[in-house]
């Protein structure tokens, strides 16, 4: 039967209005790879640059109109230059698996040897064959992995990287906890003229905090990530680097190779993003690390199996918690969506598989944007032992949850239009 326009037009705007009124308003969202930018951020989002190409570089593009995409463009490279201590850095790639794909384009040749955390360690499917790597035609070997330190295990990875020399490795991840040996393997890769790639993905927003190590600062090559984790930007890419011999090739890959447009939209909104963390950035990553390590410390105490307890935890916004005792990963997540409580189902290390992975990934990054601290960590642990542990019924703990999160509906560490000097209105902008 064929869809009515006018009654489908009605159907697109209820789901748009549902779905933000239960993620912004009703919910307690725990998926460490997600954040909110803050109201003058997506002020900005929205402007004409969406529909506008700028193909090339800056002072090279292929379209005439660009003037001031190329202003724009010039200064939030300027802004992630100084934040993340980067010579060279390119903003255009669209998302972080993007800007990890124009690194092996630049970096490798097919058939190569590339070394990553394991995935069901952390790796990140974009650092795996069945990722950018297979279609790159690259081969992939994973890095030793020490179950006991939840970390690359050092010894072996250079007994590893000797033997083999790939052509890239790659530290940083999807879980991660600890901060990966860069330091400890830079001078192996270099050795063997390799390169060290870190996709800092999810700890980009520590990092610009500064409580988090900088991998660019510790010797690596090349540093990869997203825009919109604990950096709690639009969603998009960004590559860094200190050597001026690998930011060409890099940038060709970008363009021409994989992309035409950089939604350009996304440029205003990931510069006032990294403006508000040069301003509070060390306050908003300190309060992140701190709540984690509380929601992980209320878990234990309430009776979960929490990873890496004989090593505090966490470092990072990341909790892991093996729940195979209780039905594992996959029931246990939809058990707490029904509660209102959003995680998400993870491998762990010492799984065999991924269909029906036993660790729950929890990040406290957004919850921590909206002003939560150590106190409302601990009644988020309680809300999931009542579900998890105790048994008791999700809908009855949706409706404390509901309540419990009207008290947090507001961004902080952020600006709103108006903070800034001169008045922003949509004609302004128009």
């Amino acid at each position: 039967m064929p869809l009515d326009p006018d009654s489908s037009l009605r159907e697109v705007l209820n789901l748009v209005r549902t779905h933000n009124r239960w993620r912004r308003l009703e919910t307690i969202n725990l998926i460490p790879s997600e954040n909110v930018m803050s109201p003058l951020a997506e002020y900005v989002y929205l402007n004409d640059m969406e529909g506008r190409y700028a193909e090339g570089t800056l002072g090279s593009r292929y379209y005439q109109g660009t003037k001031y995409i190329d202003e724009l463009e010039g200064l939030l490279t300027e802004l992630m230059k100084q934040l993340f201590h980067a010579r060279f850095t390119d903003v255009r790639p669209i998302s972080g698996t993007i800007a990890n794909a124009a690194v092996y384009a630049a970096l490798t040749n097919t058939g190569d040897v590339i070394a990553s955390v394991p995935l069901n360690s952390g790796g990140h499917i974009s650092h795996k064959t069945t990722g950018a790597p297979g279609v790159f035609k690259l081969k992939v070997v994973d890095l030793p992995w020490d179950n006991e330190n939840f970390n690359v295990d050092v010894d072996a990875a250079i007994k590893l990287i000797r033997e083999v020399k790939p052509k890239l490795v790659i530290l940083g991840g999807s879980v991660y906890l600890f901060p990966h040996p860069v330091k400890e393997l830079v001078d192996v890769v270099h050795e063997v003229n390799s390169y060290l790639m870190h996709d800092s993905a999810h700890v980009l927003g520590l990092i610009a905090g500064g409580v988090f190590p900088n991998p660019l600062d510790l010797g690596a090559d090349v540093m990869t990530s997203s825009t919109h984790k604990t950096f709690p930007g639009p969603q998009g890419g960004v590559i860094f680097t200190n050597r001026e011999d690998l930011i060409k090739p890099i940038q060709r890959a970008v363009f021409p190779g994989l992309t035409s447009n950089y939604h350009h939209h996304r440029y205003a909104a990931t510069a006032i993003t990294a403006i508000e963390m040069m301003k509070f950035g060390e306050a908003y990553a300190g309060r992140v690390v701190e709540n984690a390590r509380a929601l992980a410390e209320a878990l234990h105490a309430l009776g979960f199996k929490v990873v890496a307890e004989n090593l505090g935890f966490t470092r990072t916004h990341q909790v892991l918690v093996d729940v195979s005792n209780l039905g594992g990963g996959a029931k246990a997540a939809v058990l707490l969506e029904n509660a209102n409580i959003i995680v998400n189902k993870n491998a762990l290390p010492w799984d065999k598989g991924f269909r029906d992975p036993s660790g729950l990934r929890l990040g406290v990054q957004e919850m921590t944007r909206f002003g939560m601290g150590k106190d409302e960590m601990r009644v988020i642990g309680e809300f999931m032992a009542r579900v998890l542990i105790k048994g008791e019924d999700p809908g009855r703990v949706k409706r404390e949850v509901i309540e419990f999160r009207r008290e947090f509906t507001t961004v902080k560490y952020g600006l709103t239009p108006k903070d800034v000097d001169i008045p922003v209105t949509i004609e302004m902008l128009l």
